[in-house]
This record gives structure tokens, sequence and C-alpha cells, in this order.
């Protein structure tokens, strides 16, 4: 048997079993769901079948990092909810002509709190913070199918406590140029704590991810269907209108609400290969923010991107709710283009 299919027996029989693996319950590290890259985070957060030459994207699915990427710097910062930072920074290569490789680092600081007695006594200040460590590897299995493999290590610090987690993404990529269809497959924060906060483990997100993205022909636009929360069905959320009455909340676990919450909407426009403009729409963030002051803009999410000369600039916006204005940006290089 040839590397190429050991490579995908492995990874099919991954994601093929990794539904009985999901667990009921709280889970801790959700920050290993925010995007690094501006155009992913446009697209309503979550997208693992987008095919573009950013290395930024590669943190949906391992299997988008490619040869093509060879040298590749990205950078990116989000000023997040209150006063918590978000910020990464991934490096890549071609390892042979079928093969890469990635590193990078993942950040969210949420800023300085108050901590306090029991009974209210304000005794100071702390900070918190989680951190992740990452590794990719990424192989063409055929001339369209690409697989790949991410490991993750999670640092997290609250305080005077810390944990530690171990976490890996196994990915799944089908694109056809010719067509410009891209289905993939994903299997996202498989793993566990090996250091824990006090006497008892917290879950990590896992979860399943199914990916469509199709070209309209000759046009300029893209569209985007993305699964989520694959290993469970059932998303309740409770309605309470525009959260500035006092009627009281009601429960929402239709047919028709598990469905929509399992899914993002995207479309991109894309002009040339210099610029983009990206626009989705996650329905689980919209009922999510149910109970707040959410506006028409909850849900939606908008990006743009442009590449000039030797770098690629891109920013992001959205805002789940009134008293929440999220900001993204990215920087990419290509450090190719600096030695020669």
């Amino acid at each position: 048997m040839t590397y190429s299919r050991i490579f995908l027996s492995i990874l099919i029989g991954v994601i093929c079993s990794a539904p009985m693996v999901g667990q009921d319950g709280s889970t801790a590290y959700n920050f290993l769901n925010l995007p690094t890259s501006t155009h992913i985070y446009g697209l309503g957060g979550v997208n693992i079948s987008t095919v573009t030459d950013d290395i930024n994207v590669t943190d949906q699915n391992p299997a988008l990092l490619g040869a093509e990427m060879d040298k590749q710097l990205g950078l990116s910062y989000m000023r997040y909810l209150g006063e918590s930072d978000y910020a990464g920074v991934k490096f890549g290569a071609k390892a042979h002509e079928h093969g890469a490789w990635a590193v990078g680092l993942r950040y969210l600081g949420y800023g300085e709190m108050q901590s306090a007695e029991i009974d209210g006594t304000i005794t100071g200040t702390f900070t918190a913070k989680d951190i992740a460590f990452n590794a990719t590897y990424s192989h063409d299995i055929t001339d369209r199918l690409r697989g790949g493999i991410n490991i993750k290590y999670i640092y997290s610090a609250y305080e005077e406590y810390n944990a530690m987690a171990l976490a890996t993404d196994l990915g799944i990529n089908y694109y056809d140029p010719e067509k410009d269809l891209s289905l993939s497959v994903v299997v996202a924060n498989l793993g566990g704590q090996i250091k824990r906060f006090d006497e008892s483990y917290d879950n990590l997100p896992i979860d399943v991810r199914l990916g469509w993205t199709k070209g309209l022909g000759s046009s300029p636009f893209r569209l985007s269907v993305t699964a989520w929360n694959l290993t469970k069905w059932k998303l309740p959320y409770y309605e309470s209108g525009d959260g500035t009455t006092d009627v009281a909340p009601k429960l929402k676990e239709s047919f028709g609400s598990n469905l929509f919450r399992h899914l993002i909407f995207a479309v991109d426009f894309i002009p040339s290969e210099r610029f983009h403009i990206g626009v989705g729409y996650n329905h689980k963030t919209r009922t999510d923010m149910s109970t707040y002051s959410r506006n028409l803009l909850s849900g939606f999410s908008l990006a743009a991107g442009l590449n000039v000369k030797k770098f690629g600039f891109g920013v992001a916006f959205a805002q789940p709710h009134t008293g929440a204005t999220t900001f993204m940006f990215n920087l990419t290089a290509n450090i190719n283009e600096f030695i020669h």
C-alpha cells in the first residue's frame, strides 16, 4: 500500500468514527473555533472548503494547506468582545512536491479583570489568557484530493490557575478546478486535557464539519455552505424577541430551527485574483444573541481582501449585538518574494 493510501485510510477511519467520541455537557477552549483569517471571519466564522492561497485559512482545515503556500507568513489581529485581544501568526513551506508543513500560534487575552472575595470585597485584579501552538502537515493524495492533520498544544492561565490540553484536527479536501468545486470534511479538536484547572476535566469542543464551495461559471461569484456542530442534532435556544421587552423567553427546538443552526451560508465576490469581498450569515450566532439587544447585522459578517505587490491585506467586520462590534485584520507576505 502506498503512502497516499495509508494516509487516506487513517483520515477516513478517524473521520467516520468521530461522531461517537462527541461528548455532551459543557466544553472549554471554545476560542479554538475562532478563525485567524479575515476571509473566513467574513464568511460566517466557519468555512472549511474555500480554496485560496492565504495561509491563514488553514486553521479551519489542514487539508487547505499546500505547496503553493511555500514560505508564506501570515499575521492576524482582532479586537474581540469586551477588552479581549485575539492574535495569530503562522508560517508554512512545502515539504516536497506533494506536501507542505506549517507552524503557528494563536493567543486570546481576556484583558484585566477584578478579583473579589465571596462577599464582594475587591481584592485586586488578574488576567486570563488562552494560547495554542500548532503544527500542520498536508499531503496530496491525488491531483484533486488532499489530506491534512493539525496538532495543537493548548495552554490556559486564569489568575493563579492553569491547564494544558492536546488536540488534533483532521481534514480532507476535494477540489475540481475545472468546475470550481470544493468539498471538505473536517474533524476538529479531537483530544483532551493533560492538566486540569481543578478536580474536574473540561471537554474540548469536538466537532465534525462538512463544507461545499462552488463557483458560478464565468461570473465572479462563489457560494459556500458549511455544516458544523454535527456531533449533536438538537441545538435548542430561547427566543425573546429583540431583548427589549419583558416577554418570557420561548424555547425553540423545531426541525427547521435545529437544521439552520447547523448551517452557515456565504458568498464571495472575486472580480480578480487581487481582490475579494465576502459576506456570511451564521444563524446560530443570530439566534444565540436573541436574549440580547441584537440588531439587523447580528449573524452577518463582512470581509474584504487585497493583494498588492509582495503583500496581502484583509479586514473583516461583525456585530453580534449592539454592544459587541468586532474588527479583524490580516497581513500575509511571501518570503520568496524578498529573497529572489
